[in-house]
């Protein structure tokens, strides 16, 4: 029999390359830590839009705005900390007859700053970040 050498890595070629993707990885993560930020405030648009769109609705049958989410039918998504998957937290902060202004701040510091990530939407559906996380 013939004793033919099949052409392959070796275990120390695959390990080095394991470590230089590693390393690579470990310099792009901070650059990508703002990235998370904005994918986790879609989900408070999204949400503040919803609550928008149920006050509109509600102001057309009681020609006022409310500030109690529940008489909205609104039922915010439950917590990470709950065992959910949302991370903002709603409440109305003002609701009078003419105007209102409803809030979601993060239940967490996405970026370890100290600061935690606040949006604003109002009657007109200006969708305003408050607080920059």
């Amino acid at each position: 029999m013939i004793h033919k050498k099949l052409l392959a890595f070796t275990l120390t070629e695959l390990m080095m390359v394991l470590v230089i993707i590693g390393i690579l990885i470990l310099l792009a993560l901070p650059n990508l830590q703002g990235l998370f930020g904005q994918a986790y405030s879609l989900e408070a648009k999204k949400q503040l839009k919803y609550i928008q769109t149920l006050q509109k609705a509600y102001y057309q049958q009681n020609f006022r705005y409310t500030n109690n989410l529940e008489e909205l039918r609104f039922e915010a998504p439950l917590l990470k900390s709950a065992g959910g998957d949302a991370l903002y937290v709603y409440e109305v902060v003002n609701a009078l007859k003419e105007n209102f202004v409803v809030r979601a701040t993060a239940s967490e510091d996405f970026d370890g700053d100290g600061q935690l990530n606040v949006w604003q939407v109002d009657q007109t559906g200006t969708l305003k970040e408050t607080t920059l996380d």
